[in-house]
């Protein structure tokens, strides 16, 4: 049990790599409050996965949304040791046709929202900490987890505000990793390459597309949610306890290449 104790908040937990963490944080021990804006999915997300999890509806994007999510976090649980930053949107549009609305609309969830919740988060584990280091008891720091993209480096000439937002949360993962550094909590990222979600399924709805997508991934296949989930609960726990400030891509080796591969089958 990699998490045994821990108590985790993952937000954009209804469906999809949030879900996948959630529950494998639970099959490692922790307790989780999944956060999301669907609640009718939340709701029955967490009955699914038993007593161990329980759902709050969480608007990422508000201050006092995440606010109430930490705290509930803490309060259910008795304590917060993990934040997964996992909720995220996407908007497509020609650059030139690009509405000012729908890109503040992508920022605000996928990078202010990843703030927030970092911010909200960190307060309430150096709390944590000094209650522990005054009763005498081992600081357990804590742990942030940023999902990102491979498009917070390569770019979509249609997905201006995906990639800027995905940029962005690189170097919050950063910067949070430095500033918080000093209280033992550790930041870190993860940047998924083409993930078998349910939004990719339907992108992929043709030979032609599924085609374009296997050219670029070497590994010749697209990665499934539990593989994004497994690297969380690496960075949660004390295997990855000397990494802060990293993201890691999970992306079928696309970021390495510079060419397209032939497509099997």
């Amino acid at each position: 049990m990699q998490l045994k104790d821990h108590v985790a908040l993952v937000t954009g937990a209804a469906s999809g790599i949030g879900y996948a963490i959630a529950a494998a944080f639970i099959a490692e021990g922790a307790k989780v409050l999944l956060a999301d804006v669907e609640t009718t999915k939340g709701e029955a997300a967490a009955a699914e996965l038993g007593a161990a999890a329980a759902f709050i509806r969480c608007d990422v994007g508000d201050k006092a949304s995440v606010t109430a999510a930490v705290a509930e976090a803490a309060a259910r649980f008795g304590r917060l040791d993990c934040l997964v930053n996992n909720a995220g949107i996407i908007h497509a549009a020609d650059f030139l046709d690009l509405e000012e609305a729908d890109f503040d609309r992508v920022l605000r969830v996928n990078l202010k929202g990843a703030f927030l919740g970092s911010q909200a988060a960190a307060r309430q584990m150096v709390a944590q900490n000094a209650a522990d280091a005054a009763a005498g008891l081992p600081v357990r720091g804590g742990t942030i987890i940023n999902l990102s993209s491979v498009n917070g480096i390569m770019a979509i000439p249609n997905q201006t505000p995906y990639n800027v937002s995905k940029g962005g949360v690189d170097q919050l993962t950063r910067n949070t990793a430095l500033a918080l550094a000093p209280h033992k909590i550790r930041v870190n990222g993860i940047g998924p390459g083409s993930i078998l979600t349910d939004l990719l399924k339907v992108v992929m709805d043709s030979d032609s597309a599924r085609d374009r997508i296997l050219s670029r991934t070497p590994l010749g296949r697209c990665g499934e949610v539990t593989e994004i989930a497994s690297i969380a609960v690496f960075l949660a726990g004390q295997a990855s306890s000397y990494v802060t400030g990293q993201t890691i891509y999970a992306d079928g080796g696309r970021m390495a290449l510079n060419y397209t591969v032939p497509v099997q089958g």
